[in-house]
């Protein structure tokens, strides 16, 4: 009987020693400020219900769930290289995939969320992968002046492609509140972090905001919601751009609307939305995305965040699916909803 206590004792001593070292790995460091209506001193919470879902619901999810289909692999051509620069108002977007993008205006080149890695994952051997290669090669991208990350998750912020962005086109980065830590633990020095509802002027005539998202963060096992998650508008003056990041649906759109119209771009998720009894506080719909289309009322709408990574129950290509028929259930001319093939770029009117 000792030696049965001995055993149990042991193997829990040691699994408590397997998390804590994974825990160590992987987590990121937790932001340290003033309590705010939105940070309670130690995790930042949505300001408006419904919460997102806890970890037995995930349990739930992943025992019950009904994964749409998807190719294992799309061998496609990338697309062809962009111009080294757009200057003046003209303003030129293009879909590299999943939540990156590039935005070229004012002589200005912006990403959104890079990630060129094999896997959304820490390690490069598990995790979910992709099931088709970035749009655009990364030895094909013009100079990167500024990399906007949303939040932390590991298919928005890629250490491994951040790295590599630092050391071959040296751009400044752009976070929301407790990011600069992980950063800066990986040697990225030039960022600034934002706050919700902060700006930064980024050249004499642009200005990035960090705004509202309904979303969470986390990398590890204990980091839950320690670092903020936010949407960035850009302000340009031919056109106020709207990148969305990951969020569920709330009244923060009718102020970031009424703080920031009229839009020439809003940049709407479609995908990971299934189920939507888990998904719903956290990434909105396609139908949805076409509600705040309607909302926004931008010139251009351009559907992201799909078609990539199996992040949700909604299949391959079940988010355009769905977004068109949402389109059509509005009568609505779908022109100004673009949906951009991986790796196409187009000027926006």
């Amino acid at each position: 009987m000792v030696l049965i206590l001995v055993i149990i004792v042991s193997a829990a001593g040691g699994l408590a020693l397997i998390y804590l070292l994974i825990d160590w790995a992987f987590s990121a460091p937790r932001y340290q400020g003033p309590i705010t209506n939105h940070f309670n001193g130690r995790k930042f919470r949505n300001l408006e219900p419904p919460e997102r879902k806890g970890f037995v619901d995930f349990l739930r999810w992943q025992l019950t769930s009904k994964r749409g289909r998807w190719n294992k692999w799309t061998d496609a051509q990338p697309g062809s290289a962009s111009p080294p620069r757009v200057n003046g108002k003209e303003l030129r977007v293009t879909f590299i995939n999943h939540a990156t993008v590039l935005i070229q205006t004012e002589g200005l080149n912006i990403l959104t969320d890079p990630i060129w890695s094999k896997r959304a994952s820490p390690v490069i051997w598990a995790g979910p992968k992709r099931h088709r290669p970035p749009g655009l090669r990364f030895e094909d991208l013009p100079p990167i002046d500024l990399v906007l990350i949303g939040h932390n998750h590991y298919d928005h912020l890629d250490i491994r492609t951040l790295l590599r962005l630092r050391a071959e086109h040296r751009p400044r980065f752009v976070t929301a509140l407790g990011n600069r830590a992980l950063l800066s633990s990986h040697e990225i020095d030039d960022v600034i972090e934002l706050d919700w509802w902060d700006s930064a002027k980024v050249s004499e005539e642009l200005r990035v905001t960090c705004v509202l998202a309904k979303h969470f963060s986390g990398r590890g096992l204990s980091d839950s919601d320690a670092t903020l998650w936010c949407g960035y508008v850009i302000e340009a003056p031919a056109g106020n751009i709207y990148f969305a990041g990951d969020t569920g649906m709330g009244s923060h759109f009718l102020e970031i609307k009424d703080r920031f119209i009229p839009f020439r771009l809003a940049l709407l998720p479609i995908g990971a939305y299934l189920p939507r009894w888990f998904m719903h506080p956290v990434h909105i719909s396609p139908g949805e995305a076409v509600e705040l289309h309607h909302l926004l009322q931008p010139r251009v709408s351009m559907a992201i965040h799909f078609g990539t990574f199996a992040l949700g129950d909604d299949g391959e290509f079940e988010p355009l699916r769905q977004l068109r028929e949402a389109l059509n259930n509005k009568d609505h001319n779908a022109s100004d909803f673009w949906v951009l093939e991986h790796g196409e770029g187009r000027d926006v009117p």
